[in-house]
């Protein structure tokens, strides 16, 4: 009797250790990490804007519609409670951030007309934080996409998966791209004809 126990607990312990359950605690701590992160750059564009808007406001007053929709896509990013395991909250976030993203670009077209603005050194410092930024934003998009890819890989293969399944651990969602068919066709790029005079 006492080495069918022994048996019995050698066998639990065994399967135990291979059930993954303790790893897939790390990876799902991974991937919450990795999101914290993307939020912690997105924050800091969004901090940026004011001062963005603040400095082109006094060299382009009478531009009072970029600055709205700039002001109000801020506000929307800043509204949204996004949850990285909820597929719709994330598409959501991804809309709200990249309309921020188009009117900070149509704020940065408005001070191509004002030479002064762009020589103004704070200008110039606010546009060169905004494109690191950017840059982060891009870096650490690829981290968190790359952690859910780890994630959901694991989590998938047997016998783990029996193991995420009776404890309620599902795939996370990842980052898409808004408009696909619109970046599946290659650009036009059509430099003209010379002329023949």
């Amino acid at each position: 009797m006492r080495a069918l126990q022994v048996v019995v607990l050698l066998l639990l312990s065994a399967l135990l250790s291979g059930c993954g359950y303790n790893e897939i605690q790390s990876r799902d701590e991974a991937v919450d990490a990795a999101w914290s992160q993307v939020l912690n750059v997105y924050k800091r564009r969004a901090d940026l804007v004011p001062n963005l808007v603040a400095t082109v406001k006094g060299y382009a007053a009478h531009e009072e519609r970029v600055f709205t929709e700039v002001t109000e896509a801020r506000a929307r990013v800043g509204s949204i409670n996004v949850d990285a395991g909820d597929p719709e909250s994330l598409e959501r976030f991804q809309q709200a951030q990249g309309q921020l993203q188009g009117a900070i670009g149509r704020l940065l077209l408005v001070s191509e007309n004002y030479p002064q603005l762009k020589a103004d050194q704070n200008f110039l410092q606010l546009q060169a934080q905004l494109e690191g930024t950017e840059n982060r934003i891009t870096v650490e998009r690829q981290r968190y996409i790359q952690a859910v890819q780890d994630y959901n890989t694991y989590i998938r293969r047997f016998p783990v998966n029996l193991t995420a399944k009776l404890f309620g651990y599902d795939t996370r969602p990842n980052f898409t791209v808004d408009d696909v068919e619109a970046i599946e066709d290659a650009p036009a790029v059509d430099f003209g004809q010379p002329d023949a005079g």
